[in-house]
This record gives C-alpha cells, sequence and structure tokens, in this order.
C-alpha cells in the first residue's frame, strides 16, 4: 500500500472512531430540529459527509461537539432551503396490536410520548435544540455553548426558558385531555 494509501486508511480509521460513537446523539439532534425523521436522516448524512470532508480540520478535543456543530449548521442550512412543510402517513398509527390490552398499554405511553413531542415540537428551534442537546443528549453547558456559538449564559437562559415552556404546554394539554 502506498504512503498516500495508507494516510487515508488511518484517517478514515481514525474518523469512524472518533465519530461513529455520536451518530444517535447527531441523528436525535437533526430529528429534534427538523421535527421529521426522513429529514434527519438525510442530513446526518449530510453532516457526516461534511465532517469526513473537513476532518483535517478537527484539532482533538469534543468529536461529539464538534460533530454536534456540524449537524446544526446543515440543519440550519436545510431549514433555510426546505419548502413548505408536508402532511407524512405515520405507521404507529396505523398499526394492529394482538391483544387488546397491550394495545391499551401502548395507546396510553403513545399518548404520553406523544403529548412530550408534540409540546416539543411546538417550541421555537433554539429552545428545542438546546433542550436536546441537554437532556436527550447530555452535553454540558460549555458543550452546547461550543456546538451553537452561544456565551453559557444564553445556553443557561434558553434551557431554563424552554423547560418552563415545555412543563407549561403539558400542563395545557394535559388539562385538555
Amino acid at each position: 500500500m502506498s504512503e498516500g494509501g495508507t494516510r487515508a486508511h488511518f484517517e478514515q480509521t481514525l474518523f469512524e472512531q472518533t465519530m461513529l460513537p455520536h451518530l444517535d446523539a447527531a441523528y436525535n439532534l437533526a430529528r429534534w430540529i427538523t421535527r421529521n425523521e426522513q429529514d434527519a436522516e438525510d442530513i446526518v448524512q449530510e453532516a457526516y459527509l461534511r465532517a469526513f470532508r473537513y476532518f483535517a480540520g478537527f484539532t482533538g478535543g469534543d468529536g461529539k461537539a464538534w460533530l454536534l456543530t456540524i449537524v446544526r449548521n446543515t440543519c440550519l442550512t436545510w431549514q433555510r432551503q426546505k419548502r413548505a412543510g408536508t402532511v407524512e402517513f405515520d405507521e404507529r398509527i396505523h398499526m394492529v396490536s394482538e391483544e387488546p390490552a397491550a394495545q391499551e398499554a401502548a395507546l396510553l405511553r403513545e399518548a404520553d410520548l406523544s403529548l412530550l413531542r408534540d409540546c416539543m415540537d411546538a417550541l421555537p428551534v433554539e429552545y428545542r435544540e438546546t433542550l436536546a442537546m441537554r437532556e436527550l443528549e447530555e452535553l454540558s453547558y460549555k458543550a452546547i455553548a461550543e456546538v451553537t456559538g452561544l456565551p453559557m449564559g444564553t445556553v443557561m437562559s434558553r434551557l431554563s426558558r424552554g423547560r418552563k415552556r415545555l412543563e407549561d404546554c403539558m400542563a395545557a394539554k394535559g388539562e385538555k385531555a
């Protein structure tokens, strides 16, 4: 194998070891920003291609924060280019369970998750992405500040306001049910 081939193989291996463990985090962030599973998959694929292309510029440190920055930026670019939303078919709604008791339990769990998902989706993107990074991906305030390019105080403020809005939405929708 030539020296160039060996170096390329080394870079690919290093990229895989550094970035692939964060695939779920990348998808989760993209899903919460876009509100769409298929779009999130496409965005993560594009973000990983960008990350691989510019991996030589990665200087070490927190690979997760570096990758999520790329995912976030890819999402923001995608949102600017996206046309009007569409209604999608959700197979989970139309599934048939074999046992009525299991079906009822699944419907209750789905209702709770659906309520949370609806309230998260109703949040402005700046709260949604910050909450997703902190609560779902368990990033530190510092890492979220790196990903978003915001001061840590702004991150803390967005988390506080986002949590309050989420709590208010859950309470309001819970009372209606």
